[in-house]
């Protein structure tokens, strides 16, 4: 079994990055996605609600429209990403 399985891995190395379903520029364009991702839900973050006073700051403009609307455009991103067809 040892034999099929480095034969297998033989063959994934020596494919041309042709025949591979994404090649690196997709992965280049999914490691951009993911940072816009992790900026917008960094631009959501901070503090809560201590209990007994109310925070304002809850709903500002960059936690609620801002954050929420960069992580979005970001999955978009990732989308767009592995759907990219190289030019062969």
């Amino acid at each position: 079994m040892d034999l099929k399985k480095s034969s297998d891995t033989e063959q994934l190395e020596k494919q041309s990055p042709d025949t591979r379903a994404l090649g690196p520029l997709n992965f280049k364009l999914m490691a951009a996605a993911g940072v816009v991702i992790v900026i917008g839900f960094l631009l959501m973050l901070g503090q809560g609600n201590d209990g007994g006073t109310f925070n304002e700051e809850i709903f500002s403009t960059r936690r609620t429209v801002v954050g929420p609307t960069i992580a979005f455009l970001g999955f978009i991103f990732m989308g767009a990403g592995i759907m990219w067809k190289s030019k062969k």
